[in-house]
Parts: structure tokens; C-alpha cells; sequence
């Protein structure tokens, strides 16, 4: 009976609960690893690398529904010569910069993290930050950019076109909200749509190019005119490569993707042998993604380009026109007939409405890296379904914002991508340096000079870009900051160690109570010791036969949020016992110090503090900032909020 009763199932979870622990869901073993929510815990787990190519050749590919009708406006007859150029810049250029990028980055944080290494304190996290609000300008943008493309295509077909003329917004809206409920469903099922989604696009596509190039071979004097109509306006080869020069900054959209592969390479499928230190088979897998991936969209963006300036009629891509933004579509209407134009409609939309998926896992495996490391974001954004409903708000706000055109959120999505492509391109010219290889370092630089150079023109044309950043920027500084003052009386130690002597130190006390002296650490010699013990003992009355221990913290690096705690025991003068402890925080380190070893001992240790002479608001200033300031009050503080119950709580005197 006794068994049985105590078998029995307790009350059952409220609605509340149920829903509070479908989206915490595996917030547990995330905030053990900080893996970002996505990442595959063995190295050897994951998906094909071809089929995590389709996963971020939704963003990549997706862009020929859009690409060729750029590239007609900004460099119309030169528009194959300026994609050309373009091709150039991604084979020679972004490429090689991310297969690098994807060997000193096989986390996923991509250049963020190179460029990470080289800044330390303060200026580093802002650094990042910025970095990070260009990424979410690039990611979130293509997210709401790619939904109104497709509602673009969805409006513009012909059996359509009348019933969805000015409901724009409410279908782009409907679709990033089917988006977000992918991503709340579960990551697998995305990846095999995406596989599915790519095929078929690629292919219609593939029957789109050799029908152009089939229509243009067979009136040879499509070509003539062509040519003709260049030389008359531009007048010789060298002219045209000039002009295709000047313009290419305007079809940087192309280059988009790259960012996005080497930010879903915790998905890639490494060898069995790989280590999270050494992931060569993701690595491998990664240069693959990348390179086909590349390759592929070189040659549809030539053949595109080139059918469709000779094809359609310069006036049909203007704004208004049946050919802007949808000129692949046009074409496949125009000549394959409006049963299969409704076909490559349909596909495109789709792989459009998709390509935002690959950006929810860039940002869904980049913002956790960071901003909860920093402490700049609730301990929830390590989950994925809420930080998916945050994501998707802000993409609803977007596009509200831009009332879903496509023209008005191109400035900002080039800018993004090529702010975060110069960013790679430093890091791995840096990079190079570092590695003593001299002619990938000048030709890297080479290639950062190029990017920086097509990153200035496009910012000057269209500074919406940069304004529109900026907005991203100065939102998570701002919430980053206000989580980390929020956060600020948090124990934030995630684990503590001991070595061999200061163990002995602490099991020394199972039998009676531990007195600890908070001291911060000056010349260390004889005097101070002895004269710090006499003055703890006369404010604290503190018997002569009572032993004390001192703690000593160091401050290494202030803007560190969460860190592991290693405690370091040594006698000094022959008769001190001596805790050494290195963290960001003087007092998130004592708390975690006497929480370990009450812990240890099951006594609870008492710490004794003098009070710093100054201003509180400075002094917390100095905490928040630099890790000290008024250390006692801090620190009980954050051992009030870690341990509830007041008869555990370690005791703590100030003098």
C-alpha cells in the first residue's frame, strides 16, 4: 500500500504550465552549453551539407526573383556586363573570404566571433553589438523583404491580380506568420522543406534559361541590337567595364547568403570523429555548402540577366511595370504560357515566403551566442519558440513599418549584407596576418578594400540602409543594457572549482564555522595581512582563537556576464591562508565562493567587509561597470536573491 500510494501521479500541470514548458523547452541543457538554440551537441549529428546548402540557398537563390529586375534598373543594357562584374566579386571575393570565415568559425558565430578575439572589455561588447544589430538588419530584413517579394508574385499574377490588389500587408503578414509557426513546430521540418522548395525552383528556373537562351538563338538579331544599342550609348569595351564598375554596388543584393551559410554550420553533419574543438568533417562540409552554392548562382545570375535585358522591354521593369521585381516570372508567362508562368509563380512565392527561414536559423543560432552570454537578454532567449514569437513581432513591425514594398527594404538588406561581408573580410585578412601567410593576407586585403569600397557607394546612394541599421543598433544596445541592469544582482558564476589547497582550506571547517575577510589584494606583504586581521577582529569582535581566512578577487575582464569561478588556495608569511579568486565581478564572486562552500562544509560561513568611502550611485556605477565598487551590500544582494531562505543565507558583517 505504501508503494502504491507513493506512486501516485501528482496534480496535473495547469494550461499555464503546460504552455510555460513547451516554450522553455530544452532551456535546461542550453544554458549549460550556450550552443545557440539550433546546434547539434555531438559534432557528428546534423544533415548533409547538401541539404543544409538548401536551408541557406532559400535566402541565395530566392534572389533571382528579384535580382535580374535590379540589375536592369541600375545598369540597364550593361545590366549582363555589371552582373558579370558581380559574379567576379562572389567567386574571387566573398567566397574564399567565407571558406576561411567557415575554418576559424565552425560555430556558426561567423566573423562576429573572429573579430570578437580582438577587443576586449566594454569596447568589445559594443562592438559586437553593432556588428550583431547589422546582423539582424541583413537577417531580419530578408525575413520581411522575401515576404513582400512573394506577395508581390501572388498579387501580380494574372487569374489573381484583381481579387489581392491592395491587401499587400495583410499577405505578407499571413506569410511571416506561417513562418514563425514552422520554426515553433520544430527545425527538421524546416530543413526538409527547404530541400523540396530548392528543387523545384532551380529546375523551373532551368526551364525559364533554356527556353530565353532557345528564344534568343533563334533571332540572332536580339543580339545584334544589343550590342549595337551598347556601343552607341557607351562607345567601347573599356567605357562599359567602367560603367559596370560604377554601378555594381546596386546589385549587392546578389551577394546575399553568404553570411547565412556559415551561420547554420552547427547543422552541417560532421565525421565521426569530430570534436567541437576540431570539427574538420563540418568544416569540410561548410567549404562544399558554400562553393556550390556559389557556383549555382553564378551561372543563373549570367544566363538571367543576359535573357532577360534582351527579352523584355526596358519600360516593363519599371515600378508599375508586369516585370519589376518578378522578371523570371515574366518571361515564364510570356513564353511558356500562364498555366506554366502559374507554376513558376507558385514556386517562386513559396521559396520567397521560405527564404526567411534561413534567416530565422542564422538569427535563431547567432543572438543566443551572444547577448545571454553577456548578460544583454533574458535567460529565456536560449529557447527557441520565444525568442521565434519575439522575432516574428518584430518582422510584423517591419513590415507594417514599410507597408510590405519591396523597393523601400532593398537599402537596408544590401546594407546589412555588405557591412557584415566587409566585416569578414577584415577578420580573415586579420586573420591571415596572424598566420604569418602573407599573400592571403594582401590578397584578403585586396578584397575587404573592394567590399569596404561597394559598402561606402551603396550607403551613399541609399543611406535609408544605414538609418534603418542604426535603428536595429541603437535598439539592442538599449535593451541589452536595460537586461544587464536588470540582471546585474544575478549569480552569475555558472560553476565553481577548487584546487587541491584551497579544498583542504574549506573541508578544514566541516566542524566549526569559516570566517572569511574580503581583501583586496595590494602589495600582499606581511603588514597588510597582519594589520587587516587585527583591525576585522576589533570592529567585528572576533575572538583571538577563531581562525580567518582571507578571499582575494581579481577583476579580469568587467563586461563578462557568466563565467566559471576558479578559487585558488596558498599560505602567505607562513601563517595567512590566502583564497585567490579571478572573475568580472567582485561580489558575484564571494557569493558564489560562500554558497560553495556552505555547500562543502553544511556551515554557514560568515565574510566580513569594511565599507567603501564614496558615493552609492557611484559606487554602483563602478559595479555595473567595472566589477567593484561598494562590495558588501552587493554581495548580499546576490546571495539574497540566490538563496531565498534566510537560515541557509552565509552570513555578511560589515565593519
Amino acid at each position: 500500500m505504501g508503494s502504491s500510494a507513493s506512486a501516485a501521479p501528482g496534480p496535473a500541470p495547469s494550461a499555464r504550465q503546460r504552455l510555460r514548458a513547451w516554450l522553455l523547452e530544452g532551456l535546461v541543457d542550453l544554458a549549460k552549453q550556450h550552443p545557440g538554440p539550433h546546434a547539434q551537441a555531438p559534432a557528428h549529428k546534423g544533415q548533409r551539407w547538401w541539404r543544409v546548402m538548401c536551408l541557406t540557398g532559400l535566402d541565395y537563390f530566392s534572389t533571382l526573383g528579384y535580382q535580374p529586375g535590379i540589375a536592369a534598373l541600375a545598369a540597364g543594357l550593361l545590366s549582363p556586363v555589371a552582373t558579370i562584374v558581380l559574379v567576379v566579386v562572389t567567386l574571387l571575393g566573398a567566397l574564399p573570404v567565407y571558406r576561411r570565415v567557415a575554418q576559424e568559425s565552425p560555430h556558426g558565430q561567423g566573423s562576429i566571433a573572429m573579430l570578437e578575439r580582438l577587443l576586449s572589455f566594454w569596447k568589445g561588447k559594443l562592438f559586437v553589438l553593432t556588428l550583431l544589430g547589422f546582423a539582424a538588419t541583413d537577417f531580419m530584413i530578408t525575413i520581411t523583404l522575401s515576404a513582400a517579394d512573394a506577395t508581390a508574385h501572388l498579387v501580380e499574377n494574372p487569374h489573381l491580380h484583381s481579387a489581392l490588389t491592395g491587401r499587400q500587408v495583410l499577405i505578407t503578414l499571413v506569410l511571416v506568420a506561417l513562418l514563425g509557426g514552422v520554426f515553433l513546430k520544430g527545425f527538421s521540418e524546416a530543413i526538409g522543406l527547404a530541400v523540396v522548395l530548392v528543387a523545384v525552383y532551380l529546375s523551373l528556373n532551368v526551364v525559364v534559361v533554356v527556353d530565353g537562351l532557345w528564344h534568343v538563338l533563334r533571332d540572332p538579331d536580339l543580339v545584334t541590337d544589343w550590342t549595337s544599342a551598347l556601343t552607341a550609348e557607351h562607345g567601347n569595351v573599356v567605357a562599359m567595364i567602367g560603367v559596370a564598375l560604377v554601378v555594381f554596388p546596386k546589385l549587392a543584393l546578389g551577394l546575399s547568403g553568404f553570411e547565412t551559410g556559415v551561420a547554420v554550420m552547427p547543422h552541417i553533419e560532421g565525421d565521426p570523429g569530430d570534436t567541437e574543438e576540431r570539427p574538420t568533417g563540418r568544416i569540410r562540409g561548410a567549404r562544399l555548402l558554400l562553393t556550390t552554392a556559389a557556383l549555382i548562382m553564378s551561372v543563373f545570375l549570367i544566363t538571367t540577366s543576359f535573357i532577360t535585358t534582351l527579352l523584355i522591354p526596358k519600360a516593363a521593369f519599371e515600378p508599375g511595370g508586369p516585370a519589376n521585381g518578378r522578371a523570371l516570372a515574366y518571361l515564364a508567362h510570356e513564353y511558356l504560357g500562364n498555366t506554366f508562368g502559374s507554376i513558376y509563380d507558385l514556386s517562386t512565392i513559396l521559396i520567397l515566403w521560405f527564404a526567411g527561414a534561413s534567416a530565422m536559423a542564422g538569427l535563431l543560432n547567432l543572438m543566443p551566442r551572444y547577448l545571454p552570454r553577456y548578460g544583454m537578454a533574458p535567460d529565456w532567449a536560449r529557447a527557441v519558440r520565444p525568442t521565434v514569437l519575439v522575432l516574428t513581432g518584430i518582422a510584423f513591425l517591419v513590415t507594417w513599418i514599410f507597408d510590405a514594398s519591396v523597393d523601400a527594404q532593398g537599402g537596408a538588406y544590401a546594407t546589412g549584407v555588405l557591412v557584415l561581408i566587409s566585416s569578414a573580410a577584415i577578420a580573415v585578412t586579420i586573420a591571415a596576418r596572424k598566420a604569418g601567410q602573407h599573400r592571403w593576407t594582401a590578397a584578403f586585403a585586396v578584397i575587404a578594400a573592394v567590399f569596404l569600397y561597394t559598402t561606402a557607394v551603396n550607403i551613399a546612394e541609399r543611406p535609408d540602409g544605414v538609418k534603418i541599421g542604426a535603428c536595429f543598433i541603437a535598439a539592442i544596445m538599449l535593451l541589452s543594457l536595460l537586461s544587464r541592469l536588470k540582471r546585474v544582482f544575478e549569480l552569475r558564476v555558472t560553476d565553481v572549482f577548487l584546487d587541491v589547497v584551497a579544498e583542504r582550506f574549506v573541508r578544514d571547517y566541516v566542524h566549526r564555522p569559516i570566517r572569511l575577510i574580503a581583501n583586496e589584494p595590494n602589495s600582499r606583504d606581511l603588514a597588510e595581512y597582519r594589520d587587516k586581521a587585527r583591525q576585522i577582529r576589533e570592529d567585528n569582535d572576533i575572538p583571538a582563537e577563531d581562525d580567518l581566512v582571507f578571499v582575494e578577487v581579481t577583476v579580469l575582464d568587467p563586461s563578462d556576464f557568466e563565467a566559471e569561478l576558479r578559487v585558488r588556495g596558498e599560505v602567505l608569511h607562513d601563517r595567512y591562508r590566502v583564497l585567490s579568486l579571478e572573475s568580472s565581478s567582485v561580489p558575484n564572486a564571494l557569493a558564489a565562493l560562500l554558497l560553495e562552500v556552505r555547500d562543502i562544509t553544511g556551515q554557514q560561513p560568515h565574510i566580513y567587509f569594511e565599507w567603501t568611502e564614496g558615493n552609492p550611485l557611484a559606487q554602483f556605477l563602478r559595479f555595473f561597470l567595472f566589477g567593484h565598487g561598494e562590495v558588501a551590500p552587493v554581495t548580499r544582494e546576490v546571495l539574497r536573491e540566490a538563496e531565498p531562505d534566510r537560515t541557509l543565507r552565509p552570513r555578511v558583517h560589515v565593519g
